[in-house]
């Protein structure tokens, strides 16, 4: 079984920059598709961003489009959310997560969760 710990997360002002890390192990990610969601307090779950098994597809919310960017490095079995010029309308709790069909492209199944990192940027 696939366990996913992420890191990364802190305070810090308007404008920042964060980089979070998502260390997977148990098993190799690297034929798995993995992505990030993100939730704020009294609020729902919500995809953040995701990335085909090879990195060759990426997708993001409209609101993260150009300031974020994720990646994977699959021979540290490792997947990556760089945040730049960040608001605090993206203070949340961000979560790392994957979809364990191989070599997969459509509609995700985010089935394995990590325990969640949490970001919190200041006015």
């Amino acid at each position: 079984q696939v366990q996913l710990v992420e890191s990364g997360g802190g305070l810090v002002q308007a404008g920042g920059s964060l980089r979070l890390s998502c260390a997977a192990s148990g098993r190799t990610v690297s034929r798995y598709a993995m992505g990030w969601f993100r939730q704020a307090p009294g609020k729902e779950r919500e995809f953040v961003a995701a990335i085909s098994w090879n990195g060759d597809r990426t997708i993001y919310v409209d609101s993260v489009e150009g300031r974020f960017t994720i990646s994977r490095n699959n021979a540290a079995n490792m997947a990556f959310l760089q945040m730049n010029g960040l608001n605090p309308e993206d203070t949340a709790v961000y979560f790392c997560t994957t979809d364990p069909r191989e070599y997969y492209y459509g509609t995700y199944s985010w089935d394995i969760w990590g325990q969640g990192t949490q970001v919190t940027v200041s006015s």
